[in-house]
C-alpha cells in the first residue's frame, strides 16, 4: 500500500484539472494540490531538517494549508499533531509536551501564544501557516518509499476522566478508513462534502474530508461553522454530503435561511460525534432529506458504524450495521455474548482501529485486548442486526440496583417541543446510591417547567428512571466538537 499522500499524487495524474479543494477565499485542482503538498515536503526536508516519526503540530482554524501539512507531513513519514484551538494555554502545553511536538505551525491569531509556549515545551521552531505560500519551490523527483504502517497523526482524546489521551493512528488507518467510508456512502468523485467540523478533530479529518479526496471528489473548507455562511455554501457548490454532530444540524434547521436554501444536491445528511434526538432526526426526514446516522471514535479512524441510506427512515435512531472491513461484539461483565435486545459493551476490531495510545502501555493493553477495542460504550441490536447506542458505560446510572441508561431519558425528555438540549447525569444518593437528573435548555421564548417535563416522563418511563429534579440552563458545557460534556455537568450537582 502507498502512503496517503499518493493518493493526492494520483488524483493529479487522473485528472489534474479537476477540483479539490475550496475554501472561503480560494479553489485548488488536484494538480496544484499534488504541487503544493511536494513543495512542502521538500520545505520540511531541505529548510526544516525534519526526521521520520518527528512531531509536527498544528494550531489553526480550518484552511487549505492545514490539508496541505497533513498531507505534507504524511509524505515525509513525520507524525501530525492537531491541536484544539479551544484549549486553555496549559492545556495545549500539555499535549505539546507528553507528544514531543519540534515543530509548531500556527496562524496568526495564536502567534503570541505559540512563542510563549514555546519557552517551556519541546517545541524548537514556531511557524506562521500563511509563510507556507511563500517557501521556495523546491523539486523533489522520488521522495522515500512510506511504510505503511507507519505512525501518522496523534488525536488527544477530550480527556474527561483525566489526561488526555493520543491515540495515535497509521496512514493505513487512515486508508482503511478512507475505503470504509467510500464503500459505506457510495462516494465517488463526482461528490462535494463540506468540512463543518474542525479539522483538529478525528472527524474533521475522516469524515469526510480524506475518504472525499480518496474518492477524487472535491471538499468545501469554510474556515468555521457558521449556519448561515454553511448554508450559502453548501447552496453555491452543489454539496452532496453534509456530516455534523447533533449541534451543527440544530443550528442548520434553526437558522432562517434553511427553508428558502436550494439544497436539492445534498444527498445524505449524516450525523456522527454523539447521539442526534430523534424528533431532529424526524425534522430532516419529514422534509424529505436523507438523514442517516452513524458511530466512530477517535480510536477508530474515526468511521466503525453508518445506516445505510434505504434504511435511514425505518431505523431511525440506530446507528446502522459495521462498515465493510470492520466488525463488532457485544459482551457481558462476563465478557460473555449478549443475546439480541440485551445490552452489552460495545468492542470493535478491524484495520482502522489505532495503534496505540502515545506513551501510555498501561491504557493500551487496557483498551486493546487480544484484538478488539474495549469502547467503553453500550449498546444493543435487533432482531435485524441493526446496532443501538444505549449509552456510556461510566455514565450509566444504577439506582436501586437498576441501571438506568441516561440516553433513553433523555431521548423521551428531547419529544417535548419545547426542549432546545437535554443531558441527565446520575447524583449520588444515600438510599439509592444514584438518582437521575436532567439539564435542560428551553427553546426560546419557552415557559416549560419542571412539573410539565416530570408529568410528561411519567408517561414513558418506569417510576426509578424518571428525573428527580430539573435544572433548566442557557446552555450546556461541550467541547469543541459540540460533544455534551456530562462531567461538567456531574461536577455542578457537587456543589449543589
Amino acid at each position: 500500500m502507498q502512503g496517503i499522500a499518493y493518493w493526492i499524487e494520483k488524483r493529479a495524474y487522473l485528472h489534474p484539472d479537476r477540483i479539490a479543494i475550496i475554501t472561503d477565499e480560494e479553489e485548488m485542482t488536484y494538480k496544484q494540490l499534488h504541487e503544493y503538498v511536494n513543495k512542502v515536503a521538500a520545505y520540511f526536508i531541505y529548510d526544516l531538517h525534519v526526521q521520520k516519526g518527528e512531531r509536527i503540530a498544528i494550531l489553526s482554524q480550518n484552511s487549505l494549508e492545514y490539508i496541505v501539512l497533513l498531507f505534507a507531513i504524511a509524505k515525509v513519514e513525520c507524525i501530525a499533531v492537531p491541536l484544539n484551538i479551544r484549549l486553555t494555554e496549559n492545556e495545549l502545553i500539555f499535549q505539546l509536551k507528553d507528544s514531543g511536538t519540534t515543530v509548531l505551525f500556527v496562524e496568526e491569531t495564536f502567534q503570541n501564544m505559540a512563542l510563549s509556549m514555546q519557552k517551556v515545551s519541546y517545541v524548537q521552531r514556531v511557524i506562521s501557516i500563511t509563510s507556507l505560500k511563500e517557501i521556495e519551490d523546491r523539486k523533489i523527483d522520488n521522495f522515500e518509499e512510506i511504510n505503511e504502517s507507519a505512525s501518522f497523526i496523534i488525536c488527544y482524546t477530550s480527556g474527561t476522566t483525566g489526561k488526555p489521551k493520543g491515540a495515535v493512528l497509521t496512514q493505513e488507518n487512515m486508508f482503511w478508513n478512507a475505503l470504509n467510508n467510500t464503500f459505506a456512502i457510495d462516494l465517488t468523485m463526482h461528490d462535494r462534502s463540506i468540512v463543518l467540523l474542525p479539522l483538529f478533530h478525528i472527524g474533521g479529518i475522516g469524515l469526510f474530508a480524506f475518504p472525499t479526496l480518496f474518492a477524487g471528489g472535491v471538499i468545501i473548507v469554510p474556515r468555521k461553522f457558521e449556519p448561515t455562511k454553511a448554508l450559502s455554501m453548501i447552496e453555491k457548490h452543489k454539496v452532496t454530503v453534509v456530516m455534523g454532530v447533533p449541534t451543527i444540524h440544530q443550528a442548520l434547521i434553526n437558522c432562517s435561511k434553511f427553508e428558502t436554501t436550494n439544497l436539492q444536491a445534498v444527498r445524505w445528511f449524516y450525523n456522527g460525534g454523539a447521539p442526534c434526538p430523534e424528533e431532529l432526526m424526524r425534522e430532516f426526514i419529514n422534509r424529505g432529506f436523507l438523514f442517516g446516522q452513524g458511530f466512530g471514535m477517535t480510536e477508530t479512524s474515526p468511521t466503525v458504524f453508518m445506516l445505510s441510506e434505504e434504511d435511514a427512515r425505518r431505523k431511525v435512531g440506530s446507528i446502522g450495521k459495521p462498515v465493510l472491513f470492520c466488525e463488532y461484539e457485544l459482551i457481558d461483565e462476563n465478557k460473555n455474548k449478549v443475546e439480541v435486545g440485551e445490552v452489552g459493551e460495545l468492542l470493535i476490531r478491524g484495520p482502522n482501529v489505532m495503534k496505540e495510545y502515545w506513551n501510555r502501555l498501561d491504557a493500551t493493553k487496557e483498551a486493546i485486548q487480544d484484538g478488539w477495542l474495549y469502547t467503553g460504550d453500550l449498546a444493543r441490536v435487533d432482531e435485524d442486526g441493526f446496532v443501538y447506542i444505549v449509552g456510556r458505560k461510566k455514565e450509566m446510572i444504577i439506582s436501586g440496583g437498576e441501571n438506568i441508561y441516561p440516553l433513553e431519558v433523555e431521548q423521551v425528555i428531547n419529544k417535548l417541543s419545547d426542549v432546545y438540549e437535554v443531558a441527565v447525569v446520575g447524583r449520588q444518593h444515600g438510599k439509592w446510591g444514584e438518582t437521575p437528573i436532567a439539564f435542560i435548555v428551553k427553546k426560546s421564548s419557552s415557559v416549560l417547567t419542571e412539573k410539565e417535563v416530570i408529568e410528561h416522563c411519567r408517561l414513558f418511563l418506569a417510576k426509578y428512571k424518571i428525573p428527580k429534579e430539573i435544572i433548566f440552563l442557557k446552555e450546556l458545557p461541550k467541547n469543541a466538537t459540540g460533544k455534551i460534556q456530562k462531567a461538567q455537568l456531574a461536577n455542578q450537582l457537587k456543589s449543589r
